[in-house]
């Protein structure tokens, strides 16, 4: 099946290019993507799994919905899906 895979900020400089396309097999789950992500992409490597985990302050978006909020890693994808990964996001001093 055949995923939109989109990147934001850091992520997008690791990756080179703001949208990918990235065959997966059916059946595949947000945790089995990012694991292949951070396989293929150095600069992604150790950025979005901690201990099997998302690491923390990392936001993965499946068609615009939080996976957190969903079943996370486990979360289920479909042929079609957009998957949406967000850095940390760094805020300012407030001054």
């Amino acid at each position: 099946m055949e995923l939109e895979l989109r990147f934001f900020a850091t992520f997008r400089e690791a990756v080179g290019t703001k949208t990918v396309s990235r065959e997966v097999a059916d059946g595949a789950a947000v945790g089995d993507v990012l694991r292949e992500l951070e396989a293929s992409y150095e600069g992604l490597e150790g950025q979005l799994i901690e201990d099997g985990d998302l690491r923390p302050q990392i936001n993965v978006l499946k068609n615009g919905r939080e996976v957190l909020h969903m079943e996370g890693m486990a979360t289920t994808l479909e042929d079609g899906d957009t998957l949406s990964v967000f850095p940390p996001v760094a805020g300012g001093s407030g001054e």
